[in-house]
């Protein structure tokens, strides 16, 4: 796990190198300083010594000048390469998402996602941070200060040790008992996260139904059991601070006792026992041990916290795409023929019943081809499986001839366009969204793909027209607007096939008519693929295939199947009765 997460520092392993160094740099005039103050006290104010006094506040001015020089510098590294070292790891884990096929995407929920790519980051940035600085200061001045003190006063010096198997047995105790915690708390938080999200996509919702204290409810649930588990971990850790504090005074007031007695036996000679200046500088040194032992289970208090957000970071970065290009990979779509050879087809390997099973159904390219049935009778995975956006668990999808699993995807996908059953707009003018279809469409190609798709009408009444601004979501135009922007966007693209999965539902007949009559001028050769909820929006079509729970019940024209296929002739009647054609 470390080695994954460490190959992101990438360009900024200069800055987590230089870091260390400088930490040392600090470490050692900060060590230095108790020493030349000893020397400054002894020497100079004991004996009465102008010149000592000044060439040593000398010394101690520089001293602490290139401490403060090196703790900035190091301080400068280490966010430098901490911020790279995140922004590395969002750009990897959000690139690695973007390769996940479908499947993949199913075993992480969107707001887990959202919390790996955030509250995790930070977390691990946190405390790569704190391992380039305190990691590295913390020992450095354990050594250095029980060096300095061993010079003093070598047994007087060891009292420290004293304090080593309490602290160690403490800290022991409180990490073990906090990381379970952290862990399920990062859990709660995708749970949280899950909650807001979905409050507000559905916010009409809620307030159409007055449920705003149910969502308040659930929101305020999940946030008490956060609350519950953080307030748990701390209580643990507060016990770290007083244990701490508890063994420097211990270890000062146990040294001033035995440097006092030194300096009286000795009678303030260093030669013979111990100095004022020397005491000071060994209970400075004691702290620093101490000190530094304290920032030292700050580390681990901070790796506790990130291991595990380090963890559902590798997961993400782990999780391989099972739908890649092959190698010799064909580059190009003939035509927009599809067939599929007895294909069977289940989300996962472990579910009981194929959502799709033995479909054999050949469509010519240039065909349009409606696709009918009940919910949940497998249209939307039936065309899902043409862009390889899943592969079938038995048989084979062909597109144009060749078998989907043996084409590069980006030239498959380039070659399919699909008008999803949920339309997606992103903020931006419209414009933009139209050219997500083809980037380098001019307006005038814009304009005609507007008209064909029937969208416009409306776009010449924004005052804006076509650099209207969308907001995130297209939550500022109605359904039936934002499901004829999608189209023209599928039209601009140009597709071999497109796929339209019940993307006219929002409009009404009349459009969806006119709708239909542009395919048929802009994209004659285009195989175009409709599942509709409507039999008008398809009894044109040349062929139409009727789903029942995963299976083709029937297959052929409308008349044809008014005549021989009792559930597509049930769905016309009840919406021929109800007077749907008629509105």
């Amino acid at each position: 796990m470390i080695k994954k997460l460490a190959r992101r520092v990438r360009e900024y392993k200069k800055y987590a190198i230089a870091t260390p160094l400088f930490m040392v740099g600090e470490v050692a005039m900060e060590t230095l300083i108790p020493m030349i103050m000893a020397y400054l006290i002894d020497r100079g104010i004991e004996q009465g010594s102008m010149a000592q006094i000044w060439i040593n506040g000398a010394i101690l001015l520089v001293a602490a000048f290139l401490s403060m020089f090196f703790g900035v510098k190091g301080g400068e590294m280490a966010a430098t390469a901490s911020c790279g070292f995140a922004r590395n790891l969002r750009h990897d884990m959000y690139y690695s998402i973007q390769d996940y096929s479908f499947s993949n995407i199913d075993k992480f929920s969107t707001s887990s996602i959202i919390t790996r790519l955030t509250t995790d980051v930070t977390n691990v940035q946190n405390a790569f941070q704190m391992i380039m600085r305190m990691a590295v200061r913390s020992p450095m001045t354990l050594i250095f200060s029980m060096v300095m003190a061993l010079t003093i006063d070598a047994e007087i010096s060891l009292v420290f040790l004293l304090c080593l198997p309490v602290l160690g047995l403490g800290m022991y105790l409180i990490m073990s008992r906090t990381h379970p915690i952290f862990r399920r708390v990062f859990k709660t938080y995708d749970s949280l996260n899950n909650v807001v999200q979905e409050n507000l996509r559905g916010v009409r919702v809620v307030k159409n139904f007055v449920r705003e204290d149910h969502e308040i409810q659930k929101f305020d649930k999940i946030s008490e059991s956060i609350y519950q588990d953080f307030t748990h971990a701390e209580k643990n850790m507060a016990f770290m601070s007083p244990l701490m504090m508890t063994c420097i005074y211990a270890c000062t007031l146990l040294i001033s006792w035995l440097g006092a007695k030194a300096i009286i036996a000795s009678g303030n000679n260093a030669a013979v026992g111990m100095t004022t200046g020397q005491l000071m500088s060994m209970i400075t040194y004691v702290i620093q041990i101490l000190s530094s032992l304290i920032m030292l289970s700050m580390v681990f208090v901070m790796i506790t916290m990130s291991r595990a957000s380090a963890q559902r970071i590798v997961e993400v970065l782990d999780e391989k795409s099972d739908i890649v290009s092959p190698k010799d990979a064909v580059k190009a779509v003939r035509d927009g023929s599809v067939d599929f050879d007895h294909v069977s087809f289940r989300y996962a390997s472990r579910s009981e019943k194929d959502c799709l099973s033995d479909i054999d159904l050949h469509i010519p390219s240039g065909a349009v081809v409606g696709v009918l049935g009940g919910t949940g009778a497998g249209k939307s995975t039936l065309v899902q499986l043409i862009p390889r956006l899943y592969d079938p668990s038995q048989g084979a999808v062909r597109v144009g001839g060749v078998d989907t699993r043996k084409y590069d995807l980006t030239t498959l996908r380039d070659s399919v366009a699909m008008v999803l059953q949920k339309n997606e707009l992103f903020s931006g003018t419209i414009k933009d969204n139209l050219r997500w279809g083809n980037e380098h469409a001019t307006d005038a190609e814009i304009m005609e793909a507007c008209r064909l798709a029937q969208a416009d009408p409306f776009i010449q009444d924004f005052p804006d027209k076509y650099d209207t601004w969308i907001e995130q979501g297209g939550t500022n135009v109605s359904g039936g607007q934002k499901q004829r922007l999608c189209i023209a966007r599928a039209l601009l693209k140009k597709p071999k096939i497109l796929i339209l999965d019940d993307s006219t539902s929002a409009v009404d007949t009349r459009t969806d008519a006119l709708i239909r009559e542009g395919f048929r001028s802009y994209i004659p050769d285009t195989t175009k693929i409709i599942i509709a909820q409507r039999v008008a929006s398809v009894q044109d079509a040349d062929m139409i295939v009727v789903l029942d729970n995963g299976r083709i019940a029937d297959c052929g024209t409308h008349e044809e199947l008014l005549a021989r296929c009792e559930i597509y002739r049930e769905v016309y009647q009840s919406q021929t009765k109800g007077g749907e054609d008629n509105e």
